[in-house]
Parts: C-alpha cells; structure tokens; sequence
C-alpha cells in the first residue's frame, strides 16, 4: 500500500514523500477455532449427566477450552483467568498424579468448589500434553460462582 504524506516547507516548497507499507498474511484461528496441524489426543469427559463424551482436545490446550471447543457444558465465567471455580472437574485418579503440582492461587479457587474431592483441578489449568492421552475427567452435577 502506497500513501503519501505532503509536507509544506519555509519559502512554500511543496515535497512529496512516499511511504511504503508491507502487510504479512498468515492464517488465523477464530476464537474456539481447531488448529488443523496440531497433536491431538482422546479426552473422555463424563457430563453432569453421568454420559461418557469422546473427544480429540490438542495437546497444549486446556481441558477447559477442549470441553467448550466440543460443545460441552463446562462454564469458565472467568474464561481461564483462575478467578473463579467452575470449570472444576474431578480427574481420574490414574491421570491425577500426572499432573503438575496446583498452584496456590488454584488451590485458594478449588477451596470455593462445590464438592471438592481430592482428585479436584480447575480445567482451565490442566494443560493436554501427550502423556494424558485417554485421560478421563468428570463434571461435578453442579458448581459455584463465589468470585
């Protein structure tokens, strides 16, 4: 994209400079939006109902984003910003030890969860590596908003 810029100088000299933009295309991802090239791994979630849903979830996504990007009814009121507890999920107890240690501020969000247990986690920070293929997480039948 050509634009020029005019500029008035002493003894109303009129100059004319042209600048020259260059734009870079790359292709984007709409919010929720699946990245063709990513590795993927099987998630199984088990709804509020009790109902066992098989998904693909990419590996660095967030259980969170996995269930939304699916269709699944998990809320995330704070969208992933660890200001609230519900998106929490109980993890099967095979996977759980997988996990990286909660941070405190996760352990402070868990702690306003309806029906905590000791496998508890926010999905909104249990990132899919490849190591948690098949993993199994359960939504609790209800959930509190106590941001």
């Amino acid at each position: 994209m050509m634009k020029s810029i005019l500029r008035i100088l002493p003894k109303n000299i009129l100059l004319t400079t042209q600048l020259q933009r260059s734009y870079r295309v790359s292709s984007t991802l709409q919010h929720g939006a699946r990245d063709p090239n990513a590795a993927t791994i099987n998630v199984n979630f088990i709804d509020r109902d009790g109902d066992l849903v098989k998904v693909q979830g990419e590996v660095g996504k967030s259980i969170m984003d996995t269930a939304h990007q699916n269709g699944i009814d998990l809320e995330g009121a704070c969208e992933g910003s660890m200001a609230c507890s519900t998106c929490h999920v109980f993890v099967e107890e095979s996977f759980f030890d997988q996990l990286p240690e909660p941070e405190e501020e996760e352990e402070d969000m868990l702690d306003l969860a309806y029906d905590l247990r000791d496998n508890s986690r926010l999905g909104c920070q249990v990132i899919l590596t490849e190591d948690l293929e098949g993993i199994t997480v359960t939504i609790p039948s209800q959930h509190r908003n106590m941001q």
